[in-house]
């Protein structure tokens, strides 16, 4: 029995309709030879190709891959976290559309945005260098490839200046993962040799794990910034004041828990101890307000979450405590004087400047180039120069 057209008609929907529904769909067939053929071509049937004509077809079957567990939700962490999810794979592009939708990587209307978002293999390796360069950021699925439109895309991506990672666990992913910033490879199906070119091998093949890794990374890193943001500006401002009690007073403070300390004649009618107790005081209170400003580096509103964040308003509480009780209570432990309530207020006034002036500063545009890159770029004529770079990194 033949097929005719609306039987083809038919089969071609039927695997639309799988490829729909993130089924990959294999097609079973035979061709009756006579054993006289068979006979004469035994030494060649095990090599030999079988033409694809006069074929009986048996059915069609559909293979499901199951979304696993928790990878939806990595993908959603992944987008809060502004990572940039891309998927190529060799299944067709119908097929492939389906997956990354399962998987939430394809937005409801990015198809309607833009018709290169998913594209096949071919398709990118026949863009010029500058259609690529233009369009790789926007690509979320490439269906249809070879690992070639894989490294070709990384290649891209790093050119532009972002910081790729890629998981494989195919020994045609070799290549691939030693060339992006971070390799991943899965620690159970991956082969031996996408562990050896890879830079992080997951144990469980899980990418959720991954995303976990990403969370805890982010948050150590984001922390150390913080850390060391406050703890310039707390280090640059008793280097300044006592840079400026050297040279008014002909000395610097020695008192350790007070850290500054003029010593001249008095002024605007407070005796020595009110007088160093006001700049420690104001002194104190300022890194007070300054641990406000560490919490977001780059927005502009530092208040933002302040109320879940419970153990840093314990925190600031705590030190505005110990500072009230040293400075009034603590006289002599501390080498302080009380201080009368207008006193307090210009404490107070004078530190919440770090306020006003931590929000404007933020609105002054950060250069692009690492400040280390632009000497490693005057570095290139110089060979002790870049060596000396190079140790710095």
């Amino acid at each position: 029995m033949s097929i005719d057209a609306d039987d083809r008609t038919q089969f071609e929907n039927i695997i639309q309709g799988m490829a729909a529904s993130s089924l990959r769909y294999i097609t079973f067939a035979h061709k009756q030879i006579t054993l006289k053929e068979m006979q004469q071509n035994e030494d060649q049937m095990n090599t030999k190709k079988l033409k694809e004509d006069d074929l009986s077809l048996l059915g069609i079957v559909g293979i499901k891959d199951p979304c696993r567990p928790g990878a939806r939700g990595a993908i959603k962490t992944y987008k809060a976290t502004a990572v940039d999810i891309k998927m190529i794979t060799g299944d067709n592009v119908s097929t492939a559309k389906a997956i990354d939708s399962e998987y939430g990587i394809l937005g409801p209307d990015d198809e309607q945005l833009n018709s290169w978002k998913v594209i096949e293999g071919v398709e990118f390796r026949n863009y010029t260098h500058e259609e690529r360069m233009l369009k790789v950021d926007d690509i979320r699925v490439i269906a249809k490839s070879f690992p070639f439109d894989m490294l070709l895309m990384v290649q891209c991506l790093k050119q532009k200046g972002h910081v790729v990672a890629v998981t494989g666990d195919g020994t045609n992913d070799a290549h691939t993962l030693k060339e992006v910033d971070i390799g991943l490879s899965m620690g159970i199906q991956g082969t031996e040799v996408a562990k050896e070119s890879s830079d992080i091998v997951i144990l469980d093949d899980d990418f959720a794990s991954v995303a976990t890794v990403l969370r805890w990374g982010r948050c150590v890193y984001n922390n150390i910034q913080k850390f060391i943001q406050f703890q310039l500006t707390v280090n640059v401002a008793a280097l300044v004041i006592n840079f400026i009690a050297a040279i008014s007073a002909g000395d610097v403070p020695f008192t350790a828990v007070q850290l500054l300390w003029f010593k001249g004649k008095s002024i605007f009618n407070v005796n020595e101890r009110v007088k160093s107790t006001i700049i420690f005081n104001t002194f104190v209170l300022c890194q007070v307000f300054n641990e406000l400003n560490s919490r977001k580096l780059e927005k502009k509103n530092v208040f933002t979450g302040l109320h879940k964040n419970r153990l840093f308003i314990g925190i600031v509480g705590v030190t505005v405590l110990l500072q009230v009780v040293m400075v009034e209570l603590l006289k002599k432990f501390a080498d302080t004087e009380s201080l009368k309530w207008k006193q307090w207020v210009i404490c107070i006034a004078i530190a919440a400047l770090s306020w006003p002036i931590g929000f404007f500063v933020k609105f002054i545009p950060v250069i692009e180039e690492p400040f280390l890159n632009f000497f490693r770029h005057l570095g290139s004529r110089s060979v002790g120069l870049r060596f000396f770079l190079g140790q710095l990194n």
